[in-house]
């Protein structure tokens, strides 16, 4: 069995952790570098119904998208949420590792497999990374569809392809519009609303739209209208987890770690229900 080193070694060549911004916390928050890893547990979120998973799995390393403390703390008491789930780790042997930013722009990334998902064809980064000569890094995609779907259409395809949540998919715009290129962007994405305008796509799908950036961006229309889709942010970069998970697989092929990985399909998006309105009744609860 490989050390959990060399296991880490691996992952972060895949996702250096130079390449992860400036604000993120990324890298090993615990383990014992000596340790030996057989089972490897990949996960979108490291809260403590996760790390209660790796526990009854076995796992030696459970691997997270988004950080435990990406603001820092002063304290890892098993009285705070974050606290116990440090206890939880280091008293059950688990290490965790986060790969955020630096899994966004990898190639392939976050998008590549929220893209993948949606069998979307990808053709390029929508923000390229300045340092990679090829052209291939970078936030968020920039895709193809193999032939013109309305943006209904498309729209009940990540519906069905993406993780269930209660959030399902919004969308903002003509549902009967045609969508021939599509940007997405894994996670919160209307920080990328100058990009996508710039990238000339039918429709861009993401997570955490905001209101005033939405109507916006919605409204401005040019150089032509576009649809927004908003998807849960959990279910954006959970495919993350599955290609991440398979990498792993033929890390240790090639290496004969005969490591165990599993992907974690417990659903940690926090909203739990959604109510539709009534279009149909005549009491809307509008203002008057």
């Amino acid at each position: 069995m490989p050390r959990l080193s060399e296991v880490i070694a691996a992952l972060e060549n895949l996702w250096p952790a130079e390449r992860a911004e400036s604000w993120d916390a990324v890298g090993t928050v615990v383990g014992d570098p000596g340790q030996e890893v057989s089972r490897v547990l990949f996960a979108v979120d490291p809260v403590q119904e996760i790390v209660e998973e790796a526990v009854k799995l076995g796992a030696d390393l459970l691997v997270t998208h988004h950080p435990l403390y990406l603001r820092g703390t002063t304290t890892v008491a098993a009285t705070t949420f974050k606290g116990r789930v440090v206890h939880t780790l280091i008293k059950n042997d688990i290490a965790l590792l986060v790969a955020h930013t630096n899994a966004d722009t990898a190639d392939p990334g976050v998008s590549d497999a929220l893209a993948g998902a949606l069998d979307l064809r990808v053709v390029g980064p929508l923000v390229p990374d300045p340092s990679d000569g090829e052209g291939r890094r970078g936030l968020g995609r920039v895709c193809e569809l193999d032939h013109p779907v309305t943006v209904r259409e498309l729209a009940a395809r990540a519906a069905a392809r993406l993780p269930a949540t209660a959030q399902g998919i919004r969308v903002a715009g003509d549902p009967e519009a045609l969508v021939r290129t599509v940007a997405v962007s894994g996670g919160s994405g209307d920080s990328l609303f100058e990009q996508v305008r710039a990238a000339g796509v039918d429709a861009f799908l993401t997570a955490d739209l905001r209101h005033h950036p939405a109507s916006e961006f919605m409204a401005a229309g040019a150089p032509r209208p576009l649809a927004l889709l908003d998807a849960a942010h959990w279910a954006t970069e959970w495919p993350w987890c599955e290609l991440a998970a398979t990498q792993l697989d033929e890390i240790s092929d090639r290496r004969g770690w005969d490591l165990r990985v599993h992907v974690s399909r417990t659903v940690t998006d926090p909203w739990t229900a959604h109510v539709a309105s009534d279009a149909t009744s005549s009491s809307t609860g509008a203002p008057n």
